[in-house]
This record gives structure tokens, C-alpha cells and sequence, in this order.
């Protein structure tokens, strides 16, 4: 049995939250769940998709959902991982963390209580 529960939230950095939600919206067909100045989500098909204005990833960044981010920060980086950002508290009980590949593609760790 895998360890984790698939990638199922992309957060998308933008530089224009409000431009940015306007092309989401239309691509989405649906009007956002979240909506604050710090952060804009679709819940669409059991994907969410995020918008976080000011992120410094030069991308998207997937995050794989599992049951205990530290203990698969801890597994990643003995395996070669390098930490990008510590496990942190976004609200809600909702922890999110970073990691770079060896080829230096970064990726996310997200764990809901």
C-alpha cells in the first residue's frame, strides 16, 4: 500500500492574484471556494487548484497528500530530497512542505488532520 494519497492539490504562484483569478475562473468554468487577498482555490473534479501570490517557485508545484509529512520529509531526504520549506501550518490544521529532487524539481507534501 502506498504511502501517500496522490497528487491532488496544485498551487499555481502568480505575480497578479486578481488577473490571475479572472483566467482561472474562465478556464475552470466555476467561481473559486476560497477567495482572500493571500490566496485563491478551486475544488474542481478532486483536484484542488491554487493560486498564492509572491511563491518564488519558477512553477506549478504538485503536492502529494499524505498522512504524516514529517516522517515522509524524513524518507525523501535520506533518499537524496533536499527541503525546500519545513512543514508548516497554512489553517485548518492543514501542514504543506517543499522539496527539491536531485534534478531540481520541486515538489509539495501536504497533510490534512
Amino acid at each position: 500500500m502506498s504511502s501517500t494519497q496522490g497528487i491532488k492539490t496544485v498551487l499555481h504562484p502568480v505575480s497578479d492574484l486578481a488577473k490571475a483569478k479572472e483566467v482561472y475562473t474562465a478556464l475552470l468554468g466555476i467561481e473559486p471556494q476560497a477567495d482572500a487577498p493571500y490566496y485563491v482555490g478551486y475544488d474542481v473534479e478532486g483536484q484542488h487548484i491554487g493560486l498564492v501570490p509572491g511563491r518564488t517557485t519558477a512553477g506549478p508545484v504538485a503536492y502529494w497528500h499524505v498522512a504524516d509529512i514529517e516522517a515522509k520529509l524524513a524518507e525523501v531526504t535520506a533518499a537524496g530530497a533536499t527541503v525546500n520549506e519545513a512543514a508548516r501550518d497554512v489553517g485548518g490544521g492543514r501542514l504543506v512542505a517543499t522539496f527539491t529532487d536531485p534534478d531540481g524539481n520541486v515538489l509539495g507534501l501536504l497533510q490534512d488532520s
